[in-house]
């Protein structure tokens, strides 16, 4: 594994997740367990809250009957460093001990993207409207807006020197992991969709259904 400090790329981790429930999407590992019930649940996080203290390096984690999803991401560095890596592998131990089962999952994240002219002119509308705050782009200079309490698709603008008319102005981004991303494009083919371009590909993929609306299925590179 690499230094502590340094982002990885789902490139990079692939060879120390393999095999385990942990997936790197987004500059976050994401992976799911089921246990026999509440209680077991409970204890399984119990085990990995003082695993977590111990690595001085905590996951975010969500608790439901019988199952619990952790995501992990070094916030101070805005990805993946060798901290999430150990402490991935000490949670897939512990839930081995315990006899907690790793759930397949296939983490996304989705967006929606608002052609325009002028964002600053538009963005407050979408801001108040949705209950949204600004977010600064990496290091473009643009803004995007997101969810707060961390749950809506993330809103962010892109510039049209010539308003398009002809159109949506509105399309969904959904980003999957980068081994999956061409059998997800295979998929909506065959629910009906057409593939406009792949030219930008394996970053995304731009398709449409049968009334023009748009979607394109991005793959992550942190």
């Amino acid at each position: 594994m690499s230094a502590t400090g340094s982002i990885q790329s789902p490139a990079q981790t692939a060879a120390v997740l393999a095999g385990g429930p942990f997936v790197h999407l987004d500059g976050a590992l994401h992976a799911s367990y089921r246990t026999k019930d509440f209680a077991s649940a409970v204890h399984f996080l119990d085990g990995v809250a003082e695993v977590a203290d111990a690595e001085g390096h905590h996951p975010d984690v969500e608790l439901g009957y019988g199952t619990v999803t952790f995501r992990l991401r070094s916030h101070d560095l805005g990805g993946v460093t060798e901290r999430d890596l150990r402490l991935a592998l000490r949670i897939q131990a512990l839930g081995n001990e315990l006899g907690a089962e790793g759930v397949p999952v296939t983490p996304a994240r989705y967006d929606v993207a608002i052609d325009c002219t002028d964002a600053d002119s538009i963005r407050q509308f979408w801001r108040v409207g949705l209950g949204y705050v600004e977010l600064p782009a990496d290091g473009d200079g643009d803004v995007d807006l997101v969810d707060p309490r961390g749950h809506g698709p993330r809103v962010w603008f892109q510039h049209m020197e010539i308003a398009r008319t002809e159109r949506n102005r509105i399309h969904l981004d959904v980003y999957v992991p980068g081994d999956l991303a061409e059998e997800r494009v295979r998929a909506i083919a065959l629910a009906g969709g057409t593939l406009l371009t792949d030219e930008h590909a394996p970053e995304w993929w731009v398709l449409a259904d049968v009334e023009g609306n748009e979607l394109c299925v991005c793959t992550s590179s942190y």
